[in-house]
């Protein structure tokens, strides 16, 4: 080869194409790779098979692993193109660069992929770039409405259990539609449908303050109950019975408003405050008077259990115009 030749062939050898030192093995050389010299200005990385081209200013700009590996203190291995070798993910290698470049980069939306780089930002120690997803990560766990969990009751012991465990205040719907020895009358399943579906939108709009249980083995059909502090504040049975000429049916109501005041008359009972007293007499009708007997009033309102039922006992039925309805008190 002529000098010439040799001339261009080594203007155009590239930057990290640096010659072999001095005293290494002679065995090393054998799958090509050779450390790295920090007297290179450009560098060229592979990650885990995704290539990068930065500068050494890049990587040792900031106090991490990189500028660690580039600074020679840490041995830095490149194959024959020149690549610097690191066995790590090179996904999101690129934003690990562009942290070091501008000193912000934007961050995944994915919980998943904000992990991720987390991992990675640990492994090279990026400290800025950590604090950053660990602040993003927390800010989306705050954001992230509590799952609406609601608990089947299979058993009285169980239903008591759930009582005394908990400090919210709490709704249970007991809802059996088995639970009949007459026929129902003709809106009683889409009025007990129309309970049910109450019960969820109520369950997903409170379930941060209330507890929400539901009963499928009572011995109702429909039946609403309200807890405040461990004990029974208020029943709202939606059941009635219509007596007829040939036979007696089971009528399902669906009283929105009642439930819906009860649901928020229970609130008053959330800890750590405990109930009102002016709440509890607005609701709970307490009649206003002198002193006299005040304590002993006082006493019986803690046992107190306000109970509608909704027309229970209707003295009509839902059949065509024209037809004999016997009325019975």
């Amino acid at each position: 080869m002529s000098a010439e030749a040799s001339g261009s062939a080594a203007a155009e050898a590239p930057c990290l194409d640096v010659p072999k030192p001095s005293g290494l093995e002679p065995g090393s050389t054998a799958y090509g790779l050779k450390p790295l010299t920090p007297n290179s200005k450009y560098v060229k990385l592979n990650v885990g098979g995704s290539l990068h081209y930065t500068t050494l200013r890049t990587l040792t700009g900031q106090d991490t692993l990189l500028k660690a590996m580039f600074s020679g203190r840490a041995e830095v291995l490149t194959d024959a193109g020149g690549w610097v070798l690191i066995d790590r993910s090179g996904r999101h290698f690129g934003t690990i660069l562009n942290y070091l470049r501008d000193g912000s980069v934007p961050l995944p939306e994915s919980t998943r992929e904000l992990g991720e780089l987390l991992g990675e930002a640990r492994y090279y120690l990026v400290q800025g770039l950590i604090e950053d997803c660990q602040l993003a990560l927390q800010q989306k766990r705050q954001n992230l409405s509590p799952l609406c969990l609601i608990p089947m009751v299979t058993s009285p012991q169980e239903e008591q259990q759930l009582l005394a465990s908990t400090s919210k205040p709490v709704v249970k719907l007991l809802h059996n539609r088995s639970n009949n020895k007459y026929s129902y009358t003709s809106t009683s399943d889409d009025n007990l449908l129309k309970n049910i579906e109450l019960f969820d939108k109520l369950a997903l709009r409170f379930h941060g303050r209330l507890l929400f249980l539901k009963d499928v083995l009572g011995d109702e059909i429909c039946c609403w109950s309200f807890y405040g502090q461990g004990r029974k504040i208020a029943e709202v049975c939606c059941t009635s019975i219509v007596y007829a000429t040939e036979k007696k049916q089971t009528k399902v109501e669906f009283p929105e408003a009642r439930i819906f005041e009860e649901t928020l008359n229970i609130l008053i009972y959330e800890t750590p405050r405990g109930p009102d007293p002016a709440l509890l007499e607005a609701t709970e009708g307490a009649a206003g008077g002198g002193g006299t007997g005040r304590g002993e009033d006082e006493e019986n309102r803690e046992h107190r259990v306000r109970r509608i039922h909704v027309r229970r006992h209707i003295t009509h039925d839902e059949r065509p115009h024209g037809q004999q309805i016997v009325f019975k008190d």
